[in-house]
């Protein structure tokens, strides 16, 4: 399922801290390990119920990208969060005395983020499985989801789940679904080989790409919570058959955390009881007949309710007073355009902070492998075939998730970790020093072989060489290529979400599928880029240009 204030992310201060490190591997290890940790190392401990009450916080992860009703920027402040599962966290925290502190994910690393220490709850429409069980714990159902199939209104060829079965032009029935949702797994073992299967990212571009029917997609299967939130904004689809494929939408928690599972069943428990959750999901337009079956909601003197109550202020508690309002033009820009600007200081940072790193390590690199002895030339050249024939994405999450195990092995029982912007800067580090390295091996390599030779002549040691004669001119030779790669760096960046970074184009996703705004957003997002990247395309062509004429001359 794929749901997602804006929670600033600390500035780290004092980022690089460069040291040698004597003594045995470990202290070695810790030293370097510890230049890419900015704030204190963190410790995870298995009291996660008197963790939060002595922190005073319970932090909960979800991911605002996915939208409403679940988590997403509130219209009239988009600075600010809401959604059902936004008051159920109040809900949860008031409940331990504590407040609720919003903590941004990718919606798939979600667990990962809750085995790290970094969250206390996942509450962001998780579907009750029994491997989910098995690997943590899942509180009583605070939702109880059921799937709708939807067509669009001009599509008269489809009028029931048969009819996605049922071939048409020639060709199967295309279907979009959310990737890793319920929805894909009901389609696909449904449908078996006489459905075609499309997967999005985001709910909102599946029933788009619906109504447009781009790729020829004839229908989507949507959450119905989904589709009752966001049934205004798609006026060309309509709901066809009954809802199908019931489920539960659980909280979930690390598996030792036992105490604070069983306080969270409390509290829903109560909530349904009383009332609460009934007033919040109608608040939101889900409360259905599905959610009163349960049969748990009482009246003050502990009667059964058995259909619709009115709410609190005695208004009718069904009469949806949130849903989904598309926005564009001036307003969006006015309202979101400032969030965007504050996520492009994000990439910002992320960039001059990774760059100088990458280049300091590509030079180190390119020397190794031409002038190092053999055990450091050969590790080198493998270094950086592995890093250039790797994916980013995939060293982010290495680094992100992988790191923490290691120093686990290490330093058994210290549970030590890193926190999102440092293996961000550490990941695009890393793949931008294999290039650079390339970069600097061929600049050096470049310079006539004469020039080491008189220096040595001279009486110059080489490292003296190359640090006054060779390096000074290759460096010349390759800022503009430099300069090149730092404008892709800028862009690189956007892949650093998927390790919780809300940089400009993560901030752009939520805000575009938040407010319907795609172009809007979409064109102010591409401005920032290029005022970010331009003045370096300028000073990579002036770059180019001089050095062009010194040859000349």
């Amino acid at each position: 399922m794929n749901r997602e204030p804006m929670i600033k992310q600390p500035i780290p201060q004092d980022f690089v801290r460069r040291r040698f490190c004597h003594g045995d591997l470990r202290l070695m290890l810790l030293c370097i390990l510890s230049a890419w940790l900015p704030q204190p190392l963190i410790t995870v401990a298995d009291d996660g119920l008197d963790r939060i009450r002595q922190r005073g916080t319970l932090v909960w992860g979800a991911d605002q990208e996915g939208g409403g009703p679940f988590v997403y920027p509130d219209p009239d402040d988009p600075s600010q969060l809401t959604g059902f599962e936004v008051e159920l966290a109040e809900l949860i925290a008031e409940h331990l005395g504590v407040k609720a502190e919003f903590s941004q994910g990718q919606w798939d690393k979600l667990p990962d983020l809750l085995d790290r220490g970094d969250i206390d709850l996942v509450l962001n429409g998780y579907e009750w499985t029994a491997d989910r069980a098995k690997r943590y714990g899942v509180s009583v159902p605070y939702y109880i989801y059921e799937l709708q199939l939807l067509g669009r209104t001009a599509d008269n060829s489809l009028t029931s789940w048969d009819d996605l079965l049922k071939p048409i032009d020639g060709r199967k029935r295309k279907v979009s679904v959310l990737g890793g949702s319920a929805a894909q797994d009901y389609v696909e073992q449904f449908g078996g080989d006489n459905i075609d299967v499309a997967l999005f990212e985001g709910a909102t571009d599946a029933m788009e790409a619906t109504e447009l029917r781009l790729s020829g997609i004839d229908a989507n299967v949507q959450d119905l919570p989904i589709w009752l939130f966001y049934a205004k904004g798609f006026p060309q689809l309509r709901p066809i058959g009954a809802p199908v494929g019931r489920g539960y939408y659980v909280a979930m928690t690390r598996k030792t955390d036992q105490d604070l599972l069983r306080v969270v069943n409390e509290i829903l428990l109560k909530a349904l009881q009383d009332g609460r959750l009934h007033r919040i999901f109608a608040k939101y337009g889900i409360w259905n007949e599905t959610q009163m079956m349960r049969g748990l909601e009482t009246d003050e003197s502990g009667g059964f309710i058995g259909s619709s109550s009115p709410s609190a202020d005695g208004s009718d508690a069904d009469a949806s007073t949130a849903s989904y309002q598309p926005s564009g033009g001036w307003t969006v820009i006015r309202q979101r355009g400032g969030l965007l600007v504050k996520s492009a200081g994000m990439t910002v940072l992320l960039s001059i902070t990774a760059m100088p790193v990458a280049v300091f390590i590509g030079l180190l690199i390119a020397l190794a492998r031409l002038y190092g002895p053999w055990y450091l030339g050969k590790p080198a050249a493998v270094y950086v075939e592995i890093v250039r024939g790797t994916p980013l994405v995939l060293q982010l999450y290495l680094i992100y998730f992988l790191v923490p195990k290691l120093l686990d092995i290490i330093f058994p029982g210290m549970e030590l970790t890193i926190n999102a912007f440092a293996a961000a800067v550490m990941g695009l580090a890393i793949n931008y020093s294999a290039y650079e390295a390339e970069i600097y091996r061929g600049g050096i390599q470049s310079i006539p072989r004469g020039q080491m030779e008189a220096a040595i002549s001279l009486g110059m040691s080489r490292s003296l060489a190359l640090r006054r004669i060779i390096i000074p001119q290759a460096t010349r030779l390759v800022l503009p290529p430099m300069t090149n790669d730092f404008i892709a760096l800028f862009k690189d960046t956007a892949v650093c979400s998927v390790i919780t970074v809300v940089e400009l184009s993560k901030q752009y996703y939520i805000q575009a599928r938040s407010a319907g705004a795609i172009v809007e957003l979409g064109l102010l997002t591409a401005l920032l880029y290029l005022a970010m990247s331009y003045p370096l395309s300028v000073v990579s062509n002036r770059l180019e240009k001089n050095l062009n004429q010194d040859r000349r001359g």
